[in-house]
């Protein structure tokens, strides 16, 4: 099954962050790693009284069920330093959502809603979703991905395209 994990950070290093998490899911039985979207930075949802955010995503052939990916990628989050102190939108060192399992639609809240329920409203996931996987199609809207990012109500000017993040750094 494909998926599409969305990579979020503002405090430390994100792009490192992002390294170390593709590599973690990368080693992990069961998940492959197709492709990275480009770097972006995205202005702060919540409290803008914050960093601004670095965002991408990754887009993953997997067997594994949706609740077992969910309960990695929740584990590569607390490996890297994420402590969940139940504040929505806090500054956090890396979040890792998933949004999208195949084109599945799957409702076991509070744990688990894919599509990612509030995908359709912010331009950070959208964009780098639409860089991964254009043509994927919302199981509930219909739309593809491309076009829910035309649809999107967020504002452009709050995302920024910054460059790859996947490669390690050169000397």
């Amino acid at each position: 099954m494909r998926a599409v994990i969305g990579l979020g950070g503002n405090l430390g290093d994100p792009p490192e962050a992002f390294r170390q998490a593709r590599a973690r899911l990368a080693a992990s039985a069961g998940v492959q790693v197709l492709a990275s979207a480009p770097l972006y930075r995205s202005f702060p949802h919540g409290d803008p009284d914050q960093p601004w955010y670095w965002n991408s995503a990754l887009l993953l052939e997997t067997a594994l069920d949706a609740h077992v990916l969910l309960r990695l990628l929740l584990a590569v989050e607390a490996e890297l330093g994420r402590r969940r102190d139940g504040k929505r939108w806090a500054p956090r060192l890396i979040d890792l959502d998933l949004l999208a399992w195949g084109e599945a639609r799957i409702h076991a809240p509070p744990d688990l809603i894919v599509p990612h329920p509030r995908l359709t409203e912010r331009r950070f996931a959208l964009q780098p979703f639409v860089d991964l996987w254009p043509d994927w199609r919302h199981p509930v809207y219909g739309m593809t991905a491309q076009a829910l990012l035309q649809a999107c109500p967020e504002p452009e000017s709050h995302l920024h395209a910054w460059g790859d993040w996947d490669r390690e750094p050169s000397a």
